[in-house]
């Protein structure tokens, strides 16, 4: 994608599940992406909880790499981005210390980043979650939902 590469980004390969899962399940023109976290070439680039062992800035970055991720789903799904009409749920999971309640904040990250790469097509309804801890001790968890054409 060219907004990628004006974002000084590239796509990575879509990581493989953590388990016995798909990465993604395509069904009646929905595209389900499993929960992406912030795995680099295989290993987690963060892990712990935000407001704990990790900043919110933190905590972000790790949020634009999942992000990065889900969008490698994406792709590798539909074979590129022309099939995809619009993101239409986010479901983001931070893991965060005790009493620390920006979690929205953290899952910008991932709303800013879809938007700046796909425009519009990346507009999105959200939920943030706070969670004790997350898969692997990643410090947050992105589930998305899109429609795309047949």
């Amino acid at each position: 994608m060219n907004n990628l590469s004006q974002l000084g980004l590239r796509l990575p390969a879509a990581p493989r599940p953590a388990g016995r899962y798909q990465p993604w399940v395509l069904a009646n023109g929905l595209l389900f992406i499993s929960g992406q976290i912030p795995l680099v070439d295989g290993a987690l680039a963060y892990k712990g909880r935000v407001g704990a062992e990790l900043t919110e800035d933190q905590g972000r970055e790790a949020t634009r790499i999942a992000t990065l991720n889900v969008l490698a789903q994406i792709d590798a799904a539909l074979g590129g981005f022309d099939r995809l009409i619009t993101l239409t749920r986010v479901e983001g999971t931070v893991s965060s210390a005790p009493g620390w309640y920006q979690q929205p904040r953290v899952l910008d990250a991932a709303s800013e980043l879809f938007y700046e790469v796909l425009g519009h097509r990346g507009d999105h309804a959200r939920a943030a979650f706070g969670a004790a801890s997350l898969p692997l001790d990643a410090p947050v968890e992105l589930v998305v939902t899109a429609a795309v054409r047949p």
